[in-house]
């Protein structure tokens, strides 16, 4: 399905369904995507996640019932999916800055959030610096690495602080060039853990799995350390230069406002995401990292 299309379709599915039960799961396999990247995309488009459109748009909605008059604040916090009226009056107020019951007495105080519409904006002319990739078929290869299960709505937070626990752990010994490493500390080393960040969407509930990994040249898989394995794919890979994580993020935005919605040729296959990391300082201006996403041809 073409990106643009997707995301319009994830939209209308969600206003059919903003009474219902309804999680980023649901919409992404409405829309036949894998919801890491669903939720990655929306958000990078929209500036909101799935989760915060749908609870914007029922507490707007909700606020249209309580002005109407006919139903009562109990019946609105069950019909918006509220368990109780006083989740639903907390939530209420922190979305409009009054109550139900104070938005009566000040129709004024009501914070429309009407329906997303996604349109392309083409700006820049000549300007505008392209996007350095190339696509390349990949034999299926193995990683080794650190593993943590994420949220999308606070892994762009909480990953950092995953690499520095790492780092204070066992990729600063090794980096700082200890000879006397523990056998985790010799499998970083052996197989450059710390290489890559990959991202796997295959475990549901909304979240997915984040490991800090290098490319895995054999040997034990030490207790706390686990191995993956990509299948034979096709890779769109972005080069980024500047420091991290500012070229990374910026790449990664382009990437889903420009290069998914407008490229005729590509789109994502597989619920991966690897970011490539060079061996020098991060910090640098023309430090090297790079964006690999899985793609077909359309």
């Amino acid at each position: 399905m073409e990106w643009l299309t997707a995301m319009k379709k994830s939209i209308a599915f969600m206003e059919a369904h903003l009474c219902d039960r309804i999680s980023a799961d649901d919409v992404a396999s409405e829309i036949f995507m894998s919801p890491f990247y669903f939720q990655r995309g929306f958000k990078i488009l929209t500036e909101l996640t799935p989760a915060e459109y749908i609870r914007n748009r029922r507490l707007y909605l909700a606020a249209l019932d309580v002005l109407g008059g006919k139903e009562k604040v109990i019946d609105i916090a069950l019909k918006y999916r509220y368990e109780t009226p006083e989740s639903f009056t907390r939530a209420f107020t922190r979305f409009h800055g009054v109550s139900p019951v104070q938005l009566k007495n000040s129709p004024e105080s009501l914070h429309v959030f009407l329906p997303l519409k996604i349109t392309i904006s083409i700006t820049g002319g000549n300007k505008m610096e392209k996007l350095d990739f190339a696509v390349s078929p990949m034999f299926g290869f193995k990683v080794i690495g650190f593993e943590r299960i994420f949220d999308p709505e606070t892994s762009y937070s909480e990953i950092p602080k995953f690499w520095d626990e790492l780092r204070e752990k066992y990729l600063g010994a090794v980096w700082s060039g200890k000879k006397d490493l523990s056998e985790i500390g010799r499998a970083v080393k052996e197989n450059c853990v710390g290489e890559y960040g990959v991202c796997i969407d295959d475990i549901g509930g909304g979240k997915f799995r984040y490991l800090v990994a290098g490319k895995y040249c054999g040997g034990k898989v030490p207790a706390g350390m686990t191995l993956f394995e990509f299948p034979d794919l096709e890779w769109a890979k972005f080069s980024c230069v500047g420091p991290v994580p500012n070229a990374l993020q910026s790449v990664n935005t382009r990437i889903f406002r420009e290069w998914l919605p407008g490229n005729p040729d590509y789109e994502m296959s597989a619920g991966y995401n690897i970011e490539w990391y060079d061996c020098d300082s991060m910090n640098g201006e023309d430090y090297k990292s790079a964006i690999w996403i899985p793609v077909k041809r359309k």
